[in-house]
């Protein structure tokens, strides 16, 4: 809900800007305003105003509507603006062409003409046409014949009209309302993908980002809320319309690739959906640039080209709702409209029925609803996304303290303590304690290897007890035992740890015939900084100082201070400080 709110915040904020920018025009009287043509017919190059003026094949229904021709001729008859203000301007849906030539004809048969081309077309300041100023046309004037040569688009022809206030024909401002809310809806996600991409390095991430850029460079130039601030020239403005649209689409088909999880799509779907991504931005993306040689096909084939990305993004989304994806839903109810209001885009391309340019609003309604529901849909992956890393990495933590730790004691292992051992001396663990417990194969022969693993048990708690931020207690195997230490009398803490241990064992494993005693090897480094040996060199000299206080008779320490690291080991004197 809060993603919601933030949307819709965002996109009022937008709406009322771009309603502060766009022009106060009274275009609730737009319907009477415009006059449509009477009737249309497609000709050669060749046929001039005169044959058209005696001519008997228009068509003059909305039927048979055709952008492959060289040409089309649009009639307006005078009936149509008898009685209101004599029409001054043409203006029709912003595409491609290559000229448009104007003959106003009078009743005495005197004919005025102009020809225009794109470079002289004027886009309005809101809405997604253009405009052309007309010959002049007077009370005596019976007739107003339009041929629009190299048409690349029906709704061009279609959606043609003549006016006598340009205002008029700009969309009302509720439209222009609706279209700015559609932008900043858009706004706002690339700003929600930021901030995900920067917790979750996410591809699907990056993806939506692009998308919703073309989306918004599509509704921005297709439904004219550029022109509000800068004026482009039509043939820019026919371009980059359809073929934002087609990046769009193909990057959508790219993101519900990379966005669903794993195993929601079978191989083959995904293969065919990345493939369709690819073409979709290939080929309806070749077929907006509008070519002077494509002129014949493509507009058909623009709509054509899109066909298999609609069809592979249902079945695709569908697939994956039955496979149980939860992200899918959220697609299924993202694209839904868009992909109806595309193809209702596409009949009105194909010629097949003529609608008013206002049905382009559901479109952009459309590319609205997509966003907020693919928004949430990033947002309901994300923080699936967290969760599914968080536990994976307490999982990793989880395996890492078990490698790490011995698993009958729970105190650190060999692994661990030679990981950190260098990096344990630089902090000031300058006591190195080597533990062997005295005669404790007799307490498995006798008692069994529970009771010897209780007593290890036991062991290891009397040495915890003294854990603090100064000792660390470590178990090497068996019944070998490693305590560091740093700070003052280090000597005597360990050995009053070492004499800890028969009294915890004596106290929790009872029944033993005998104390359990334990006889310690120890090291002191006079400078630590200094140090030069690895652990397996420390470990050796505290094993023989261990092995020495075990021959003087065991239950005791032999401990040494080590000051120069390059001289060999001298025999172990139990209880005197040396130089080695």
């Amino acid at each position: 809900m809060t993603v919601l709110r933030l949307v819709f915040r965002y996109g009022l904020a937008a709406a009322l800007l771009a309603l502060l920018s766009a022009q106060p025009a009274a275009a609730q009287e737009q319907a009477i305003a415009a006059f449509a043509p009477s009737c249309h017919v497609a000709t050669d190059l060749k046929t001039d105003a005169r044959t058209m003026q005696a001519a008997q094949n228009w068509i003059c229904d909305n039927t048979e509507w055709r952008a492959d021709v060289p040409a089309v001729w649009l009639r307006y008859d005078a009936a149509g603006w008898q009685g209101k203000q004599l029409p001054a301007y043409f203006f029709t849906r912003i595409a491609r062409f290559t000229s448009i030539g104007f003959h106003a004809i009078d009743a005495d048969g005197q004919i005025r003409s102009t020809r225009l081309t794109e470079a002289d077309g004027t886009p309005f300041p809101a809405g997604p046409v253009f405009q052309l100023p007309l010959p002049q046309i007077t009370a005596a004037t019976t007739m107003l014949l339009v041929r629009i040569e190299a048409p690349h688009s029906i709704p061009l022809l279609t959606e043609a009209r003549i006016i006598h206030d340009p205002g008029r024909a700009e969309w009302s401002q509720v439209d222009m309302m609706l279209l700015a809310f559609v932008v900043g809806m858009l706004v706002l996600p690339l700003l929600f993908d930021i901030s995900f991409f920067l917790v979750l390095r996410e591809r699907f991430v990056v993806l939506h980002a692009a998308m919703v850029s073309a989306m918004m460079v599509y509704v921005i130039t297709a439904g004219g809320l550029l022109s509000v601030f800068w004026t482009a020239p039509v043939a820019v403005m026919a371009v980059i319309a359809p073929l934002s649209y087609a990046v769009g689409a193909g990057l959508s088909s790219l993101f519900l690739v990379s966005f669903l999880e794993r195993g929601a799509q079978s191989t083959l779907m995904r293969r065919l959906s990345i493939a369709t991504g690819l073409f979709t931005m290939a080929a309806p993306g070749f077929f907006a640039l509008q070519l002077d040689a494509t002129q014949p096909f493509d507009d058909r084939a623009y709509f054509i080209t899109f066909l298999p990305c609609i069809v592979v993004v249902s079945a695709a989304v569908i697939e994956a709702v039955l496979r149980g994806s939860r992200s899918a839903r959220y697609l299924l109810l993202a694209w839904l409209p868009i992909i109806a209001a595309s193809i209702e885009r596409l009949l009105r391309g194909f010629g097949w029925y003529v609608g008013p340019s206002s049905l382009d609003q559901f479109i952009y309604v459309a590319v609205g609803i997509e966003v907020v529901a693919i928004s949430l849909a990033i947002a309901d992956r994300f923080f699936a996304l967290r969760r599914e890393r968080d536990a994976a990495r307490t999982e990793a933590l989880m395996l890492e303290q078990l490698s790490t730790c011995d698993s009958l004691t729970g105190l650190m292992n060999r692994r661990a303590i030679e990981a950190r051992f260098n990096e344990l001396i630089a902090q000031g663990f300058n006591t190195f304690a080597l533990v062997d417990l005295d005669r404790f194969k007799a307490i498995n022969d006798l008692h069994g290897h529970q009771v010897g693993d209780a007593a290890l048990v036991a062991c290891a708690s009397a040495m915890r007890a003294g854990d603090d931020r100064d000792t660390i207690a470590v178990r090497l195997g068996g019944e070998e035992f490693v305590v560091l230490l740093r700070g003052p009398r280090s000597i005597e803490r360990a050995e009053a740890l070492r004499q800890a241990i028969p009294m915890r064992i004596a106290k929790e494993v009872p029944g033993l015939e005998l104390p359990v005693t334990a006889s310690m090897g120890v090291i002191v480094i006079a400078d630590a900084n200094r140090h030069t040996m690895a652990f397996s060199e420390f470990y050796a000299r505290a094993d023989a100082l261990m092995y020495e206080a075990k021959a003087s008779g065991r239950n005791r320490m032999a401990y040494e201070r080590l000051t120069v690291f390059n001289a060999a080991p001298e025999p172990r004197l139990h209880g005197h400080d040396r130089a080695a």
